[in-house]
């Protein structure tokens, strides 16, 4: 009985099964991998043309097989080939998508006897191959797989061993996401034991020696784990000592250790490769030689078997000697080894000689934490959630580690100047530590990310013209409020199309038939009050405030357009207090675990903001009321003697009751303010706190927390709300009557959303957030005394969503944006590009305040 084979795979990266037509892979990949982790060419074939025979559908099967490994690897999935593969060509294009996905290739040979492939080839029909046919695919196959860049290569000849062997997949080297600390980072050591046993005894690690008094190890009573960058060698006085201790915690599980630049070529002189002896190597060679062999020996295996990066702490953290820019992070392959080892040169040389580092840290923004080294540098600081903790030990500075997660530095200062350094340490080339509250005109006018150009998002680039953006930065340097509150910047309303309909111009079933075909089936429907959109931040106190914002400023309010909502401050504080009072009463601050709150939402009455364009309007209305009655009396007196006048008579008669309707309507969304007296806030959605931007709520969480406020706050007042699922035409019905009772009893509509919230997607990726639904009186406001008639009954034309909606999804791109950077504690340089952008943009529509 053949014993059973365990045949381990990597749990990210490629299996590609290698075998002639007939030799079993279709059933092994069954029995050993789940269905959705298989891609096979005959199910493509089947997909592309519904016949798996149909040869004349290969291409395009082919074309489908490597789009969807492509991107299995791309999502990090492990991902099998089954197809014959036998073709050297075909295993290329494989292996080129792996390479391209930094992810590792495995062959599995599946080699059976001939016969017995000949006789399942006899009793199979649909599936007969020459002999001719099958003898070639043989040959290709026995070629050879070596040298084409395989991981790893398994072959199976015995048919009861491809029958009994068991598949198990193992997790890539770096991927020790399940270590979850604490740990205590330390940086380059370089040969400088003395410091590194100080360091570790300040850290609470207890030193284990051997006889001769020599550190073997280190152990933390409290079961931290160091985690050593690399770069232990070279340059200084002790670099066996350093390997002596870091080798044993290693081995007894205390700590780990990434291979830094200097490992790596250790490793090649070490193996007797041709290496240039410089940067410290030859002190090293020098020191291991008066080692025994057996020393040695163990150093070779110990540096050869360092992974070039971590993942840890569930991908949290990642510890690379040189950094690793978020794509590479858990990926394996020679460029990611490279960038791991060496970071991201420009090819070019500073004055002192030395290469020029592209500066890859200003450019993060991954949600992990990036520890490294390599670079020697003055002081330890972070950088976008990465820091360098290389502070040149062996140069006369500090040995440096982070406490993690405690995000705790603790270092200690060099014995002496052990290697005088190339560059001065205050010169180093380590990313500038920009002050993250300093604003430059150039991060909006210039640069590779501004609105006066291309801005990358999560959800698609976005591209301002320059000229909007110079408009955008003329009223901001006058208008807006403290440039350091505008984190956030709503996009411009979206109406849907108009109906044919001449009571209801715009109608429900127009969203709802936008949304379907956008592949959104439950959408919510907000009641709109006839107010003034406003963003409103609100701080716990005066600390978070300075720490975040702007200090001595309790919050803010402020417009759509960035503009201070409130003229008079005091009634700005007084609404803020009422406002942070109702969160505290509520438990908010609590249970959202922050101290400070951004609100979206509209203020009540429309007058607070609309003052003047009601004076207008009303003022026109006076003058009517004064003067149409008159002139209604002598068109019937011209008409008494015998005057056609009817048409003139009958515009007057409409002009007198579009100034009726248009005073009872504003009435309805009009009442007197004093302070902050009679003033409400209807808040829809809550944008952000501390370190957690919500757009990936639902938005029945949000109307739950707007409705807790409202219940703690009488200053707050929560909309009305109904889901809707658009698949059942009951729903649907219902929305649209709800909707009608809203308009018809003078409310101004409701806004229809997707129930998935600001990020739901559709066919084509986010999709619009909102899309207004105006009631009659709303439309007759927004309109104001048109002196033009109405349309005639039944001519209203269908249109689509009009020029407004291509800025609206483009600023709703930007606002997600902004805010998921302003969460994740980037500079306001990095979030304001997105602000002004969407205040350009803001220039390109125009239309109603949206809610």
């Amino acid at each position: 009985m053949t014993p059973e084979r365990e045949l381990v795979v990597p749990a990210k990266g490629l299996v590609v099964l290698v075998g002639v037509s007939g030799s079993g892979k279709s059933t092994f990949a069954a029995r050993n991998f789940a269905p959705t982790q298989v891609v096979g060419s005959d199910s493509c074939r089947g997909m592309v043309s519904d016949d798996e025979n149909d040869q004349s559908a290969t291409a395009d099967a082919f074309g489908l097989l490597h789009h969807l490994v492509d991107t299995r690897l791309r999502r990090g999935l492990l991902t099998v080939v089954d197809a014959t593969n036998v073709d050297s060509s075909a295993r290329k294009r494989l292996l080129r998508i792996a390479a391209d996905n930094d992810l590792p290739a495995v062959a599995v040979v599946l080699d059976p006897p001939e016969q017995l492939v000949r006789d399942r080839g006899a009793a199979r029909a649909d599936r007969a191959l020459p002999d001719s046919a099958l003898s070639r695919q043989y040959r290709q196959m026995r070629n050879g797989l070596e040298g084409e860049g395989f991981h790893e290569i398994h072959v199976l000849r015995d048919p009861q061993e491809i029958d009994s062997v068991v598949v198990r997949t193992r997790p890539l080297d770096n991927d020790q996401r399940a270590r979850t600390g604490p740990f205590d980072i330390i940086g380059d050591v370089h040969g400088c034991r003395a410091e590194l046993e100080e360091l570790l005894t300040r850290l609470g690690y207890t030193l284990e020696r051997d006889g001769s008094g020599r550190a073997v190890g280190a152990r933390h009573a409290e079961g931290r784990t160091a985690v050593f960058v690399g770069d232990l060698v070279d340059r200084g006085p002790d670099t066996p000592g350093v390997l002596r201790l870091v080798m044993g915690m290693v081995e007894s599980g205390d700590a780990l250790c990434t291979r830094g630049n200097h490992e790596d070529k250790l490793l090649r002189a070490l193996k007797g490769g041709k290496v240039k002896v410089a940067h410290g190597l030859a002190a090293t060679l020098e020191q291991l030689s008066a080692e025994p062999e057996e020393f040695r020996d163990r150093v070779l295996s110990f540096c050869a078997g360092l992974v070039d990066h971590y993942m840890l702490d569930g991908g949290r953290l990642v510890v690379a000697h040189a950094g690793l820019k978020e794509a590479y992070h858990g990926r394996s392959s020679g460029r990611v080894r490279a960038f791991a080892l060496y970071g991201q040169v420009t090819g070019e040389t500073d004055e002192y000689g030395l290469p020029v580092r592209h500066p890859w840290a200003e450019d993060y923004r991954g949600a992990a934490a990036v520890v490294y080294g390599h670079v020697p540098t003055d002081r330890a600081r972070w950088v976008n959630n990465t820091i360098c903790l290389d502070t040149g030990c062996v140069f006369g500075g500090r040995l440096t580690a982070l406490r993690y997660p405690e995000r705790r530095l603790v270092d200690v200062p060099a014995r002496r100047v052990w290697s005088p350094p190339v560059r001065p340490l205050g010169a180093d080339d380590a990313p500038a530590s920009r002050d993250p509250e300093l604003l430059d005109i150039g991060d909006v006018l210039a640069g590779p990310e501004t609105p006066g150009g291309t801005l990358d998002t999560a959800h698609g680039p976005v591209r301002v013209p320059a000229g909007h953006v110079l408009a955008a930065l003329e009223a901001a340097s006058w208008s807006t409020v403290d440039p350091r509150w505008l984190i956030y910047l709503p996009p411009p309303a979206v109406t849907v199309p108009a109906s044919p309909d001449p009571m209801f111009p715009e109608r429900p079933d127009e969203a709802f038939d936008h949304y379907r075909e956008q592949g959104i089936d439950v959408v919510i429907c907000q009641e709109s009050r006839k107010g003034t959109r406003a963003v409103a931040i609100v701080c716990r106190d005066s600390a978070a405030a300075a720490r975040r914002f702007v200090p001595g400023e309790p919050g803010t309010v402020y417009t759509r357009r960035g503009e201070p909502f409130f003229p008079d401050p005091v009634v700005e504080a007084a609404v803020l207090a009422e406002l942070r009072a109702g969160i505290e009463a509520a438990g908010l601050w609590e249970e959202l675990d922050t101290d400070w709150v951004a609100l979206d939402g509209e203020f009540l009455p429309w007058s607070l903001r609309a003052g003047a364009e009601i004076r207008h309007h009303a003022s026109a209305g006076v003058v009517a009321r004064a003067t149409l009655p008159a002139a209604a009396e002598a068109l019937a007196a011209a008409a008494a003697r015998g005057v056609d006048v009817e048409a003139l008579a009958d515009r007057v008669r409409q002009r007198a009751a579009a100034v009726e309707s248009y005073s009872a309507a504003y009435r309805r969304h009009v009442w007197p303010t004093d302070g902050t007296a009679g003033l409400c806030y209807a808040p829809f959605a809550v944008l952000a706190v501390e370190g957690n931007a919500l757009t990936d709520r639902d938005h029945l969480w949000h109307m739950g927390v707007v409705e807790r406020l409202a219940e703690h706050s009488g200053r707050v007042r929560a909309p009305r709300y109904l889901a809707v699922d658009l698949v059942d035409p009951r729903a649907v019905a219902s929305a649209t009557a709800w909707w009608r009772d809203l308009v018809t009893t003078g409310g101004a509509g409701m806004v229809v959303k997707p129930l998935a919230g600001a990020l739901a997607e559709g066919r084509k990726g986010l999709v619009q957030p909102g899309l207004e639904v105006r009631g009659p009186d709303d439309l007759l406001l927004d309109r104001g005394l048109d002196p033009s008639p109405p349309a005639p009954p039944g001519t209203a034309r269908r249109r689509g969503l009009g020029r407004a909606a291509g800025p609206a999804l483009m600023g709703h791109r930007l606002g997600v944006e902004a805010l998921a950077r302003h969460a994740a504690g980037e500079p306001l340089w990095r979030v304001h590009p997105l602000v002004f952008a969407a205040l350009a943009l803001q220039s390109r529509s125009a239309g109603p305040e949206p809610s």
